[in-house]
């Protein structure tokens, strides 16, 4: 395959092998077809597979399957000083909860419209709020959700395929919202059996998490196991969970809620 020639997909088209996508030296490393549809079946085989939808408005669907991947380890999670007392005085504050799939249109929005540094636009356009919102109807897709005082702070969604999550895009309109829906995601997934999250591309902020790159068939390797086990039954955040991130150090009385002041997480 030549730097330039990726696989164009028709309606009916399966997906070309993952080994087939552009290089690390390539203008568009782990690039792997363009074209298809977004409708949930073919997006089910594209998380299965290790692949995923990225691109912007005026192009096409673009696939992708990148070398190395970034993902979180949830064993890995890094609980800093400042997040873990931002969660313990969270958590003592009766106006503060994490809700899961009860603002999923309003997550998705919120995700597309937040400027992100270095970035013009977003690649949440239009089609794939719309693709993944319908996914979200049909159980696959879910919302982590920072609220205070009754209002939504913060969140993330992505897709949870058996004991596989994979993180889609993340927002705070308040600081550290999109931290605690973070250590919230990881809090569920450690009590139901979910050892990896994906994280799709480097960042100096899933770093400062805990999230590390691994090779692509490390990564593969993994989901085909992860994706065939059984996933969680339930879909709900009980406080007890906050548990699973370090039991002893985030009890404790305090009652500040989330600062309203700074720069989004």
């Amino acid at each position: 395959m030549s730097a330039l020639a990726i696989h164009w997909l028709d309606l009916d088209d399966a997906f070309p092998d993952v080994d087939e996508a552009l290089s690390h030296d390539s203008d568009a490393p782990g690039l792997l077809a363009a074209g298809g549809d977004l409708e949930p079946p073919r997006l089910r085989r594209a998380y299965a597979s290790g692949i995923f939808p990225w691109y912007g408005p005026g192009q096409p669907i673009l696939w992708w399957s990148p070398d190395p991947r970034m993902v979180l380890h949830t064993a890995e999670f890094k609980l800093s000083r400042s997040l873990r007392k931002t969660l313990r005085h969270f958590r003592q504050d009766p106006g503060c909860e994490v809700r899961i799939d009860t603002a999923f249109p309003q997550v998705i929005r919120a995700c597309a419209s937040t400027p992100r540094a270095g970035q013009s636009g977003t690649w949440i356009v239009p089609d794939m709020v719309d693709a993944y919102a319908a996914w979200h109807r049909l159980g696959d897709v879910h919302s982590f959700e920072t609220w205070v005082d009754d209002e939504l702070v913060g969140g993330l969604y992505g897709i949870c395929l058996g004991r596989m999550f994979f993180g889609e895009s993340m927002f705070a309109w308040q600081t550290d919202a999109s931290k605690i829906a973070m250590a919230a995601l990881v809090s569920f997934c450690r009590s139901h059996g979910i050892d990896m999250i994906d994280c799709q591309q480097r960042t100096g902020h899933l770093s400062s998490l805990g999230a590390r790159e691994i090779p692509r068939t490390a990564f593969l390797e993994h989901v085909r196991r992860a994706v065939q086990a059984p996933g969680p039954s339930t879909w709900a955040f009980e406080p007890s969970l906050w548990d699973t991130l370090d039991p002893l150090k985030l009890q404790g009385a305090a009652c500040a809620s989330v600062s309203s002041s700074g720069p989004p997480a």
